[in-house]
């Protein structure tokens, strides 16, 4: 065991994509130096984990198999445990986050001091939270065992990517299995024995508006289960608040995959929260989950990069272990709501481990589609799908025939989205949320059609799909609806691939008909 002073010692290293930039709102104090809080501490698995491919079952890890083959090196887990030690901190089990996540936790003066840094409290609108800026501090000797320390700074990372629609003349609504039925999904079929996670930063449900909203569509109402993460809880609130977010992604997969379990993972709404719980999901040995949906995000631009390489790494085990995970590809057109003209994407969705999902104006008739073009309302004011080039994942192999315009940074070059649905919340769902029938819709809405989409496949073909991307995207137009017409602002459709919708809507059928080929390979 180290000696008491053993780090303490050490020259400090800068802990690489841990700068943070300044939190500008609001009022500025110290933080309170004897509050007793909670950080996430990942280091990198005892051997590194493979790129995820499609095929059959027999090249998947189960979950315990994965955490024997990916989890913490015995090294950097004792080095943790002995700095800690020194600093005051406390180590927690963290079992539920994943083989490679260490929590500690301790006042904040020892975390300043253990992980060199300054933490200011700011308050906004009456919210307090705790921020700091630049870089985390580490001492030599933990250089390369740690990949991320998140949890210091508990400023909000992510926005749900839901819209209500306005009141127009010319609106529609559509409830989620009349826009499934014009998505070619098979009519009968359920999603028994599936479990699709949803992962909430926010808000809550009501069981009794879903035994009220499953019961006018003639099904039965699931009942949720909820985990907390991070002391996350079902909240719920106003209908115009994160509620809306939260039963629009049950209602709309719930009633697409008639029959799926649901499991819906509470967290704050953090950088830590937002990976805490993607990790608890894709990790979760009781509810085991084979789809995940997220509807919430942030322009990469917002995220530390050590944050999104934890993220990622959380993605790119799920598909490891057989899990899809579908994202939203955000609702503000082009620019992802940065100020200025530049292009930028959203993540989660910029991920190359997850299936982004962009959003269409879908206009139907006799349960047939009639119109359907790029969702772009900007103009007037009311959103636009989000969709461009990642400025930090490279173009993955998969996507490489795909036609994605250069990237704007060496580094970059994966393009958003992959697929899309119907998003526009002039033609969105209709929903019911506390209490309230409402229209919504977002790409908040086209990440759990598509969960619900693929718990359908999964069930049909006794398999879960996995990590769908490669295989969609070798399938090619067969199994999609192109989109040719709009733009999402400085991107435009076209035929193929393109950075607005992706490779189209679903043709429900041959979706299912393409991820039971590649199981069979």
């Amino acid at each position: 065991m180290p000696s008491h002073s053993h780090f303490k010692s050490q020259r400090r290293v800068a802990l690489p994509g841990s700068k943070r930039q300044p939190f500008t709102f609001g009022t500025t104090q110290a933080a309170e130096t004897a509050e007793t809080i909670t950080v996430s501490v990942i280091v990198p698995p005892q051997e590194p984990i493979k790129t995820s491919t499609p095929g059959t079952p027999e090249g998947r890890l189960s979950r315990a198999e994965f955490a024997k083959r990916h989890g913490a090196p015995a090294d950097s887990v004792r080095l943790i445990e002995a700095f800690a030690e020194e600093f005051g901190l406390k180590l927690e089990a963290a079992e539920e986050l994943g083989p490679c996540t260490l929590r500690l936790a301790g006042t904040v003066a020892a975390m300043q001091e253990a992980f060199a840094v300054t933490l200011k409290r700011q308050e906004v609108e009456g919210t307090q939270y705790r921020v700091r800026e630049g870089e985390i501090q580490l001492p030599e000797e933990l250089s390369g065992h740690v990949v991320a320390v998140l949890g210091l700074d508990n400023r909000p990372q992510a926005k749900p990517h839901f819209r209500i629609a306005k009141p127009h003349a010319s609106n529609t609504s559509y409830t989620p299995p009349q826009v499934a039925q014009v998505y070619g999904v098979p009519a009968g079929v359920t999603a028994t024995g599936q479990t699709i996670g949803i992962i909430e930063l926010g808000g809550g449900f009501r069981q009794a508006d879903l035994n009220s909203y499953f019961k006018t569509l003639g099904l039965t109402a699931p009942t949720p289960v909820t985990v907390s993460v991070d002391k996350g809880t079902n909240s719920p609130g106003t209908a115009n608040g994160a509620d809306g977010e939260v039963m629009l992604d049950i209602e709309v997969c719930a009633s697409v995959a008639a029959g799926a379990k649901i499991a819906m993972y509470f967290a704050p709404n953090t950088d830590q929260g937002f990976i805490d719980a993607i990790s608890t999901a894709v990790h979760d040995k009781v509810n085991a989950p084979e789809v995940i949906s997220i509807s919430w995000g942030g322009p990469e631009s917002s995220w530390t990069a050590q944050a999104m390489t934890a993220l990622d790494a959380a993605c790119q085990a799920a598909g490891t272990m057989g899990v899809t995970i579908t994202v939203a590809s955000g609702d503000n057109g082009s620019t992802d709501g940065v100020a200025g003209t530049a292009n930028h994407v959203d993540f989660p969705a910029s991920s190359p481990h997850v299936l982004a999902c962009g959003g269409t104006t879908l206009k139907s008739a006799a349960g047939a589609i009639t119109s359907e073009v790029v969702w772009n309302e900007a103009a007037l004011g009311e959103g636009a799908t989000g969709g461009g080039v990642s400025t930090v994942f490279a173009l993955p192999a998969w996507q490489s025939n795909a036609g994605v315009p250069a990237p704007t940074a060496s580094s970059g070059g994966r393009g958003v989205p992959d697929v899309a649905g119907d998003a526009d919340p002039s033609t969105g769902y209709t929903v019911l949320v506390d209490g309230q029938t409402m229209v919504i819709g977002g790409t908040s809405a086209v990440a759990p059609l598509w969960a619900g989409l693929i718990a359908l496949a999964n069930a049909q073909n006794k398999s879960s799909a996995g990590f769908v991307n490669p295989t969609l995207y070798a399938n090619g137009e067969q199994a999609f609806r192109d989109i040719t017409q709009g733009n999402n602002g400085g991107f435009s459709a076209g035929p193929g691939w393109d950075a607005c919708t992706g490779l189209g809507s679903p043709n429900g059928k041959l979706i299912i008909a393409a991820l039971a080929a590649a199981l069979r390979k």
